[in-house]
């Protein structure tokens, strides 16, 4: 069983002092693949810096959160269109709009994510497509608004860390987007109703990501005594996905890495 993990944020000190051996585990455990989101202006050449020096396995996003969103200026703008010069960079994004957290004003956030927006279809115009990474929460209405200016002129998207509501999702289903899903899956207080609508995505519409070090699946047995999430957990969450969707592990492992590597060009 192959695996790709889609979002994985190992530029995140708490892997700083092991994440040799947490690839290690990845590879044990058949991540074969990851993608190291890129989210901030500080972590972005990280994430490519990763990819560089683990070719075939990782590869990189470059963006900015909407919780990073007022430091997107002109300069910050240059260096994103200069990181997805390099092939190592798969993804635009993390980008989106958050007024959950609301860490940054949203006319803040809206102008970010409408920048990147931006960067993608100018990717697409050039001739150089490249996938958006985006992140949404509570701002369903203007996320898709914004969306919307750029119908037709960016290349395939994915929603990822889907946490939303059956209308949401069947929102971006219409559209051809993609849903990525991470272990909230598996938290009885919070994503109960994700396991009775994660067998409506269509399975070439369906990606799995671990969002390390980050929501760590609430039914992992050991759970690891410091509480951080790795991508050697990702089988977990395709297992309890696989019973959600009432169907065989092996098929939904399959069909998920078929549809990541087509989605982000990964050999």
């Amino acid at each position: 069983m192959q695996l790709v993990d889609i979002g994985a944020n190992l530029t995140h000190e708490s892997f700083g002092h092991d994440l040799d051996a947490v690839l290690q585990r990845a590879r044990a455990a058949g991540v074969a693949q990851m993608v190291v989101t890129g989210a901030s202006r500080e972590h972005n050449p990280q994430a490519l810096e990763l990819a560089r020096r683990h070719p075939g396995v990782l590869y990189a996003t470059a963006g900015v959160h909407p919780h990073h969103a007022t430091e997107y200026t002109e300069e910050c703008d240059a260096e994103l269109r200069a990181l997805h010069a390099h092939a190592e960079v798969v993804a635009v994004g993390e980008c989106g709009l958050d007024y959950f957290r609301d860490f940054s004003p949203r006319p803040a956030q809206r102008r970010a994510f409408e920048r990147q927006l931006q960067i993608a279809a100018d990717l697409a115009a050039a001739g150089n497509p490249k996938p958006l990474f985006l992140h949404q929460r509570d701002a369903h209405e203007d996320f898709m608004a914004i969306m919307k200016q750029f119908d037709g002129r960016h290349g395939p998207a994915v929603v990822h860390c889907f946490t939303g509501t059956r209308e949401e999702m069947f929102d971006y289903l219409d559209r051809d987007w993609h849903i990525g899903i991470t272990g909230w899956l598996c938290d009885e207080r919070r994503g109960q109703h994700l396991r009775e609508i994660v067998k409506n995505i269509p399975a070439h519409r369906l990606m799995v990501e671990t969002d390390a070090p980050y929501l760590l699946p609430r039914t992992l047995r050991p759970m690891p005594k410091d509480r951080r999430n790795e991508p050697a957990f990702l089988p977990h969450i395709v297992e309890e996905l696989a019973r959600d969707r009432g169907e065989a592990v092996e098929a939904v492992a399959a069909a998920s890495t078929a549809t990541a590597r087509a989605f982000f060009r990964l050999p």
